[in-house]
């Protein structure tokens, strides 16, 4: 099991957003979170990659971390195994997609030039940007910043990926496209959990889907799926 929460409780500061939340996600599972804006669910991915502290529940381990007790020199160890893609981008400004993606690996402990080359072009072909290496982000559309923050996400191979609204201020033809890419992605066994406003895309890709609302977190992928989730 890649993520095993039980009967969490998230808070922002002193406020209980979630409480008693279950929460489970495994290889190459495809998960929505959905609700409503302040609903907590940002701050519950917050709490997978540690932005955001766990100090209540049963159990709260992501890729065999103990999230309760886990030490702020561990959580280093753990990002590099989750690639996280975020609404705005997050691009460098001031420097080519190559060097944005170069950047990202020499940070994590790349040290062969070769290597990180043949790895920048792999994951460039992968999200069909390869003939944009050399481009400013500024010189790229919406959809295309956020083809490249897919790349720099899975740059290091991730077992886990996790996407906070990483549609939402993309076009609707673009917004396909990119979940379409990261369905793609987690067929070949890398687990996605994208939080989303865009109901319309658990028809066309589905997956299991929680809810985030009153303070609680449901499963509620029977309501919105009419497929044999056993078959995802």
């Amino acid at each position: 099991m890649f993520i095993e929460y039980k009967n969490v409780n998230v808070y922002q500061g002193d406020v209980l957003v979630l409480g008693g939340v279950d929460f489970h996600v495994d290889e190459g599972e495809f998960i929505y979170i959905i609700g409503h804006v302040g609903s907590g669910k940002s701050s519950l991915l917050k709490t997978l990659y540690c932005e955001l502290d766990i100090d209540e529940g049963e159990q709260a381990v992501v890729l065999g971390r103990n999230l309760l007790k886990v030490k702020r020199k561990e959580v280093p160890a753990l990002r590099k195994e989750l690639g996280i893609i975020f609404q705005d981008f997050q691009l460098l400004h001031d420097r080519s997609v190559y060097k944005n993606l170069q950047f990202v690996l020499k940070a994590t402990g790349w040290k062969s030039r070769k290597d990180m080359d043949e790895r920048i072009g792999e994951v460039l072909d992968a999200v069909g940007m390869a003939d944009k290496r050399n481009k400013m982000p500024y010189e790229l559309s919406g959809g295309e910043q956020q083809r490249i923050a897919i790349a720099r996400a899975i740059l290091n191979r991730p077992k886990i990926i996790i996407a906070d609204e990483p549609t939402g201020n993309l076009d609707p033809e673009t917004a396909d496209n990119i979940v379409n890419l990261l369905k793609q992605i987690s067929l070949k066994g890398t687990a996605v959990v994208m939080s989303t406003h865009n109901l319309p895309m658990l028809d066309r890709y589905p997956g299991i889907v929680y809810e985030c609302g009153e303070g609680r977190m449901t499963d509620v992928t029977a309501r919105y799926n009419r497929i044999d989730i056993s078959e995802q």
